[in-house]
């Protein structure tokens, strides 16, 4: 199995569309991103993404075919050594060990990329599968923020995972 991290490019819109377009991925994650999420928001999002350099978000490749996407978030003023993470698979691609092994080369790359020495990676109550492969990869759960998110009307609590720079 050979797992990629590559930058952006246009061609791939319409595969990020149909596998972002997914309930259950929208429902792990922000509200600010579209849903439905559709090919004018895709290429929307990638757009924005082409100059960025260094990168601060890449596509993840299995066996050289797309399967989804992980990226960085950094924050601002005295937290601005700490970055927030966010990552999708499609949903065929679940279960094969392709966000273990994307997680694992972003932490590589984002410590050897830019001057932070934190990375966080949020995950709802109920998405125990996201928090198994940050565990894998050697974050460990700082705290258990109670009832911190509002999600399709219910309010949920939000687990801080965090992996340091060694």
């Amino acid at each position: 199995m050979q797992i990629e991290l590559r930058d952006y490019h246009i061609e791939i819109a319409k595969q990020f569309a149909v596998y972002r377009d997914s309930q259950i991925i929208w429902d792990n994650g922000y509200d600010t991103v579209p849903n439905p999420f559709t090919l004018n928001d895709a290429r929307e999002l990638i757009e924005k993404q082409l100059n960025k350099l260094p990168a601060l978000r890449k596509l993840i490749y299995w066996d050289n075919q797309f399967v989804g996407e992980i990226g960085i978030t950094p924050k601002e003023d005295v937290f601005r050594l700490s970055a927030e993470m966010g990552y999708f698979i499609g949903k065929p691609f679940w279960g094969k060990g392709i966000a273990t092994e994307a997680i694992k080369q972003m932490i590589d790359y984002t410590f050897n990329t830019f001057d932070l020495i934190r990375i966080e990676a949020g995950v709802f109550e109920f998405n125990k599968p996201s928090m198994r492969v940050l565990e894998k990869n050697g974050f460990y759960l700082e705290s258990i923020k109670k009832k911190a998110a509002i999600k399709n009307g219910k309010i949920i609590d939000d687990y801080l995972w965090v992996k340091l720079k060694q």
